[in-house]
């Protein structure tokens, strides 16, 4: 088995042309917008010609309740979709990009690991073909001519005290989350209090990745609730005369970006919403050029199934139209003798009991996913110090919930590694069993749908909420808001929102901290406990550990 590091295995890899990759799936040459030799854009001409190409099938992988022992979900994608094309199925691979924030922080790279990834890494973890910074440009766009707007007269009324819309910039930045601007004077315009977000929280990240073209880019862009006036009117991104300008920052942008898996197979990799704080899937307009190009697609939801799981079949599903075929859930022995209470450093030894105290979590997820009517296979993840007594608990565990697990090498192996696992999912999808349906209607009240997720998902015994959220929730719904879904913003590491509550903790309450109206994008935010729409470094940085070497390749990214 290789001990090299993920970067040195990337840097190795064997890539063929983008064009080559392209043709696989029956893009022409001149679909293609090149970024390099690795990497491009695929046209929106193209794209729209596909509209009557028959879909494939929808495989989405989601994951247990992440640990620092780490699931490997992107790993696992990667390495399903490789061997899926290894058993001699057409398939493409559908991923987020990665923001920089993370890649500098704690979380790494976003690309998969060992043998398993989409390459151009460095590229990928880094600037990639400019998305981000796109997406950061029309943001702030916005926000200078809402500040503009007021110094110039204040035309439509807008209350400076209670404007919405905030500033990004794709960096944990702790300093910027609350900020006070226009100090200086006259000249600077009108102080007020307000801060950033980090750019994968932008409600312009979420519009751009459940936008279906660039028509309806610049409607959500245009829908955009940006601030209030006196009397409480919404003042709009199009009032403001900021759309146009919005989308045509986006225009390429919106172009879904083609790369390639180590074993030279087709991946998609355009937006990336982080799924504690947003919707936490890669683009629809992706996935569905996927769809109508590959036999099988696999896509990923972020974090664990209780969050971008549930997002991907509430929100991502109801707005495109899409239905999974199987999915597919990432556990390993390690994360489960987490959730069992194994120390980090204890990871190693063998503790089959510890494995079994975990197991609820997993179980729990099982159960949640089957509510939304689609089977579930349960994809171990595979590391070398995994004993079989270990993989018993859980393969028993996933049977007493009427779940398959199967043990998945493809970190070790590549698409080899994932053949098993490929090949059981490749029959499930094609049985066409799945019923799916998302957890509420529509016509639900927010309330309502807020509590269906806490108790459903999270199995909470309430939602605490005090009046002046409930208040706001229920103007939202008298202004025609009420048909929107919900998307939570809650800690990723627990059912909870008490991140220290491992397992499959119940009898827990859920407070509601804020909510906030994503008009554009289409969904109500709801913030709990203590997450942050803005994250901080950690005490010792994976910056300090980045840099070019003497041969200028870059070393300690991921």
């Amino acid at each position: 088995m290789s001990h090299e590091s993920d970067i040195e295995i990337a840097r190795a890899a064997q890539k063929r042309p983008i064009q080559e990759i392209g043709a696989r799936l029956g893009i022409p040459e001149e679909s293609l917008v090149p970024y390099g030799h690795d990497k491009a854009k695929v046209g929106q001409d193209f794209i729209e010609s596909l509209a009557r190409h028959p879909d494939g099938r929808l495989i989405l992988v989601t994951a247990i309740t992440p640990t620092p022992a780490g699931e490997g979900k992107t790993t696992t994608t990667v390495g399903l979709a490789d061997g899926l094309n290894r058993i001699g199925r057409k398939a493409a691979v559908c991923i987020r990009e990665a923001s920089l924030g993370p890649c500098f922080g704690m979380k790494g790279g976003a690309a998969g690991g060992g043998r398993a990834q989409v390459v151009p890494m460095e590229d990928m973890n880094l600037h990639f073909t400019g998305d981000f910074h796109a997406i950061t440009a029309a943001h702030n766009l916005l926000a200078a001519m809402i500040d503009n707007h007021i110094y110039w007269g204040n035309e439509l009324g807008i209350d400076e005290r209670r404007v919405s819309w905030r500033r990004v910039m794709d960096m944990n930045d702790r300093a910027l989350r609350d900020t006070v601007v226009s100090l200086g004077g006259v000249a600077n315009g009108f102080p007020r209090q307000t801060g950033f977000d980090i750019t994968v929280a932008s409600e312009v990240m979420a519009i751009l990745c459940l936008a279906n073209d660039l028509e309806d880019l610049q409607k959500r862009l245009g829908d955009i609730i940006v601030a209030y006036t006196r009397k409480r009117e919404p003042i709009h991104a199009r009032d403001i005369g900021a759309d146009g300008a919005m989308t045509v920052l986006l225009k390429d942008a919106m172009q879904p970006n083609l790369v390639q898996t180590l074993e030279n197979n087709p991946a998609f990799v355009h937006g990336g919403p982080f799924a504690n704080i947003a919707h936490g899937a890669n683009s629809i307009i992706a996935t569905r050029t996927a769809l109508k190009l590959a036999d099988y697609v696999v896509t990923e939801a972020g974090f664990g199934a209780d969050l971008g799981g549930e997002k991907f079949m509430d929100i991502v599903c109801r707005k495109a139209g899409f239905a999974p075929d199987v999915v597919v859930l990432v556990a390993t022995v390690r994360a489960m003798k987490m959730n069992g209470g194994v120390a980090r450093e204890d990871l190693g030894e063998e503790n089959v009991a510890a494995v079994a105290e975990g197991c609820p979590n997993m179980s729990r997820h099982i159960a949640n996913l089957k509510a939304f009517g689609v089977p579930v296979v349960v994809a171990i993840n595979h590391f070398v110090t995994d004993t079989e007594a270990e993989i018993d608990v859980i393969r028993e565990s996933a049977a007493a919930q009427g779940a398959e697990a199967i043990v998945a090498r493809h970190w070790e192996l590549g698409g080899e590694g994932a053949e098993e696992l490929a090949t059981r999912v490749a029959e499930i999808a094609d049985a066409q069993v799945a019923q799916f349906a998302p957890l509420y209607t529509d016509d639900l009240g927010l309330f309502e749908k807020i509590e269906v997720i806490a108790k459903r998902m999270y199995h909470a015994d309430e939602v605490l909420a005090d009046k002046k959220i409930r208040a706001q929730l229920r103007e939202w719904e008298d202004a025609g808001y009420g048909h929107l879904p919900i998307c939570m913003a809650k800690t990723q590491y627990s059912f909870s929102t008490d991140p220290n509550l491992r397992g499959a903790p119940t009898g827990h309450s859920v407070p509601i901290r804020e909510v906030r109206l994503s008009a554009g994008a289409g969904f109500v935010v709801v913030i709990c406990g203590e997450i942050m729409t803005m994250p901080g470094l950690p005490k010792k940085p994976a910056a300090l550990g980045i840099h070019l070497n003497e041969a200028g390749e870059i070393e300690g990214l991921f």
